[in-house]
C-alpha cells in the first residue's frame, strides 16, 4: 500500500499515467481491483459488463465519456476485449492515474472465447481472438513501463522514469490558437487534435472571451463537462438534431459562434446544415479514430466545404509528453501515424495471413495504418476483425519494405438454398454476408447469397502511387486467390470517380440504394465481377434489371446519372412476378420493389390509390397518410401490400395463389 501510494504521487507530479495488467481468475482478478481501489482515493470509472464500482459504463456506452475526467479506473476485459472502450476510457484519465486491466489467466487467455467477438466475427457464438490477444500479451511484456500482475506470480512496480517535474500550465500552444479564434474572421475552423491536447477547453475559453453570444452543439451534453467548466456562464447548449429541427425564427438568435464539440460523432450531412446556420463554426475532433470517424472527419468532411481553416494541437496538456498509457494505446491499437514513403523501385505483390500479425507485424501494421489513412470508417473494431475474424484475406502492394497499396477481403456467401430464399422474402437476417445478403433481400437475388463469393471490404493506396493502376493491379491479382469462388463484390458510396476505377476492374453495377448513408452522405451502390458461368448470368440479369427500374428508381435519386441504356419492355415479366410477390405476401420493402411495383401499376386497371399516389404522383408517405387517414409508415406499408395483391389477383388468381403459397413455406 505504502509502495503504491508513493509510486502513485511520483506519477501525479511527472504527469504521468500507469497501467497495471491484473491476471488470473475472475474472482482473484476481482479482489486485487477492490485492493488498490481501496489504497487509493479517487473516482474509479470501471468500464465492464457488470457494475462494481459507484461509478459505472457498459462497454457499448464508451462513447459517452468522451469529455470528461476521471482519477483511476478499471477496464473489466475478462469476458470480452472492448477496444474501442479501452481507447475512449484512456483518453478520459487525468495525470497520476491508474488504469487497471483485469484479464484471464495469462496462458490460456489467447485461447478463451472472447464476447467481444460477437461485434466484429459474424459468428453464432463467441470464438477466440489468439492474434489479437498474444500481440496483446507480447507488447506488455517488451514494455519496461507497464505493470503486470499474475496470479502466483511475484509483483513488482515498474521503475519510474526520471524525467523533470511536469509543467501542467504550459498552454502557449493553446493560447495561441485561441488568440487566432479570437481574431478570426467569419467562417468555418476546425480544430484537431488526440486526446488530451485541450481541445474542449479551449472551446470553453473561446465562449467565455467572445465578447459576443457563443452557442454550442455536440453529440451528448454528458459529453461537455470540460467545456462547460471553461465556459462558466457563457455555457448555452443545444442538441444539434433539436437545432436543426427549428425553424430560422425559432433559433436562437444572435449568435456569433457555434461551437461543435466532438464533431466526427455526428452524421456528415447534419455537419454541413450546421456550419451554414451561423457567421462562425469551429468544428472540434480527435485526430485517432477511436470511433473510427476522427481522421476520416478530416479527410472526407473538411475536404467537402468550401473553405476552412484548419487548426491542431499536438502538445498534451492532461498528462506529460512521455506518458506511459497513451505510448502504450497508440502502440497497442496502432493509432500512430506514419505516412508511406516515395520509393522507386519496382511494385511487388503480397498476400499475408492472419497469421502474420506476429511472425510480420510490421508489415501488417502498415497495411491497418495505410486503411486507417484512406477510410472514415476504420476504427479498432476493423482491427479486431481483421486479426481473427474467420474469412479474411489480404493483398498488399509494397516497394521494398515500405506498403505502398492494401486490400481487405471477406468470404461470403454460401448459404442453403432455402435461407437463401428467406433472405429474399425479408423472412431472415443471418450474421455477417453485407453484399450477398443484400443483392438477395434488396436486389432480389436469392443466388447471390447461395454462391460463394468475396467482397472487398477495404482498398487503399499511398498518396504518392495512385493514379499508376496499383489499385487495379490489386484486384487483378486478387483473382488468382479467388479460385473457386463465383464472383468478387465491393460495396461503395457512390461518385462518378469510384464507380469509373470499379468499372476499370471489370465490376458491374447490380444495386443501387434509395437513401444517402448518414455518414457519408452518399448512396449505397454494389457492383460485382464474376468468376463463374452462374455469376455470369446473375450480372447480366442484375444489370438487365437496374435498367428496367431505373425510371422508377431515379425518382428517389433525381440528382445521380448513371447513363443507363433505357429497356424498352415496361410490361411485367416472371421476375417482375416473384418482386411482386416477395412484396404483396412477403416482407421485401417498398423502395427496393418499387420499379416492378411501377410496372405493375402501368398495366393494372385497377385504382391502386396508394401505390399510384406514392408512384405516380411522387407523394411522400406523410402526404399518403395524412390523405387516406393512416396512424403512419406500418400502416401505409401494409396497405401498399394489400394494394399490390389485389392487383396481382386481379391479373391472375391462380398464378397470385401459387405464389402465395410458396412466400408462406418460407416464413
Amino acid at each position: 500500500m505504502e509502495a503504491a501510494l508513493n509510486f502513485t504521487e511520483a506519477l501525479r507530479q511527472q504527469g504521468l499515467r500507469q497501467i497495471l495488467v491484473i491476471s488470473g481468475d475472475a474472482e482473484w482478478c476481482e479482489r486485487q481491483a477492490g485492493q488498490w481501489m481501496a489504497w487509493l482515493p479517487g473516482d474509479w470509472m470501471w468500464l465492464g459488463d457488470a457494475p462494481h464500482s459507484p461509478l459505472h459504463c457498459a462497454p457499448q456506452a464508451a462513447r459517452t465519456l468522451l469529455g470528461r475526467e476521471f482519477l483511476h479506473a478499471v477496464f473489466d476485459a475478462r469476458a470480452g476485449f472492448h477496444a474501442e472502450a479501452l481507447a475512449a476510457l484512456s483518453g478520459t484519465l487525468k495525470a497520476g492515474s491508474w488504469l487497471l486491466v483485469l484479464v484471464p489467466e495469462w496462458s490460456r487467455w489467447a485461447t478463451l472465447p472472447d464476447t467481444d467477438s460477437l461485434r466484429w466475427s459474424e459468428q453464432a457464438s463467441p470464438i477466440p481472438s489468439p492474434h489479437f490477444i498474444r500481440r496483446f500479451q507480447r507488447l506488455i511484456e517488451q514494455d519496461g513501463q507497464i505493470a503486470l500482475l499474475r496470479q502466483h506470480q511475484p509483483f513488482t512496480l515498474p521503475p519510474l522514469p526520471c524525467q523533470p517535474a511536469w509543467r501542467p500550465d504550459d498552454t502557449r500552444q493553446q493560447q495561441q490558437v485561441l488568440n487566432s479564434l479570437l481574431d478570426s474572421e467569419p467562417g468555418i475552423s476546425v480544430l484537431i487534435a488526440a486526446r488530451g491536447r485541450g481541445k474542449s477547453a479551449l472551446a470553453g475559453l473561446l465562449a467565455a472571451r467572445w465578447p459576443g453570444r457563443c452557442l454550442i452543439a455536440a453529440p451528448a451534453k454528458v459529453a461537455t463537462d470540460v467545456l462547460a467548466e471553461f465556459a462558466g456562464e457563457a455555457f448555452e447548449f443545444i442538441a444539434p438534431d433539436r437545432l436543426l429541427a427549428l425553424s430560422p425564427q425559432q433559433r436562437p438568435q444572435g449568435i456569433d459562434w457555434l461551437l461543435v464539440d466532438e464533431a466526427a460523432a455526428i452524421p456528415a450531412p447534419l455537419l454541413k446544415r450546421l456550419v451554414k446556420l451561423y457567421p462562425r463554426t469551429l468544428l472540434t475532433s480527435t485526430l485517432q479514430g477511436y470511433e473510427g470517424t476522427g481522421r476520416g472527419f478530416m479527410l472526407k468532411f473538411c475536404a467537402s466545404l468550401p473553405q476552412v481553416t484548419l487548426l491542431r494541437l499536438d502538445r498534451p496538456l492532461r498528462w506529460s509528453a512521455q506518458d506511459p498509457l497513451e505510448h502504450f494505446i497508440n502502440q497497442a491499437l496502432l493509432f500512430d501515424d506514419a505516412e508511406p514513403q516515395r520509393d522507386r523501385r519496382p511494385v511487388r505483390y503480397a498476400f499475408p495471413e492472419q497469421s502474420a500479425w506476429l511472425t510480420a507485424p510490421e508489415q501488417l501494421s502498415a497495411m491497418y495504418r495505410l486503411l486507417t489513412s484512406a477510410h472514415y470508417r476504420t476504427s479498432p473494431l476493423d482491427l479486431r476483425r481483421m486479426m481473427d475474424a474467420p474469412g479474411m484475406h489480404f493483398s498488399l502492394a509494397s516497394q521494398g519494405e515500405t506498403v505502398q497499396g492494401a486490400l481487405w477481403l471477406v468470404d461470403e456467401g454460401g448459404l442453403s438454398a432455402g435461407l437463401a430464399e428467406a433472405v429474399w422474402a425479408g423472412n431472415r437476417r443471418p450474421r455477417g454476408n453485407l453484399v450477398a445478403q443484400s443483392l438477395a433481400a434488396h436486389g432480389g437475388w436469392p443466388e447471390a447469397a447461395r454462391l460463394r463469393s468475396r467482397r472487398i471490404s477495404r482498398i487503399a493506396i499511398a498518396p504518392d502511387c495512385r493514379r499508376q493502376g496499383i489499385g487495379r493491379q490489386m484486384v487483378q491479382q486478387s483473382l488468382h486467390a479467388a479460385q473457386g469462388l463465383d464472383f468478387l463484390s465491393v460495396s461503395f458510396g457512390y461518385t462518378e470517380e469510384l464507380w469509373h476505377f470499379w468499372q476499370e476492374c471489370g465490376f458491374q453495377l447490380m444495386r443501387f440504394g434509395s437513401q444517402r448513408e448518414a455518414s457519408s452522405g452518399c448512396y449505397t451502390a454494389m457492383a460485382i465481377l464474376p468468376l463463374s458461368k452462374e455469376a455470369e448470368a446473375l450480372a447480366r440479369r442484375g444489370s438487365h434489371r437496374l435498367r428496367r427500374d431505373w425510371p422508377w428508381l431515379q425518382r428517389l435519386t433525381p440528382e445521380v446519372n448513371l447513363a443507363l441504356a433505357p429497356v424498352g419492355d415496361r410490361h411485367l415479366d416472371e421476375e417482375d412476378w416473384r418482386e411482386l410477390a416477395g412484396f404483396a405476401w412477403g416482407q421485401r420493402p417498398f423502395e427496393v420493389s418499387m420499379g416492378a411495383l411501377g410496372r405493375l401499376v402501368s398495366d393494372s386497371q385497377q385504382a391502386l390509390p396508394l401505390l399510384r399516389g406514392a408512384i405516380v404522383a411522387g407523394l411522400s408517405p406523410a402526404e399518403l397518410s395524412q390523405q387516406f387517414g393512416l396512424s403512419g409508415k406500418k400502416a401505409l406499408l401494409s396497405s401498399w401490400r394489400q394494394e399490390a395483391q389485389t392487383a396481382l389477383n386481379a391479373l391472375d388468381a391462380s398464378r397470385s395463389s401459387r405464389w402465395q403459397a410458396y412466400l408462406n413455406s418460407l416464413s
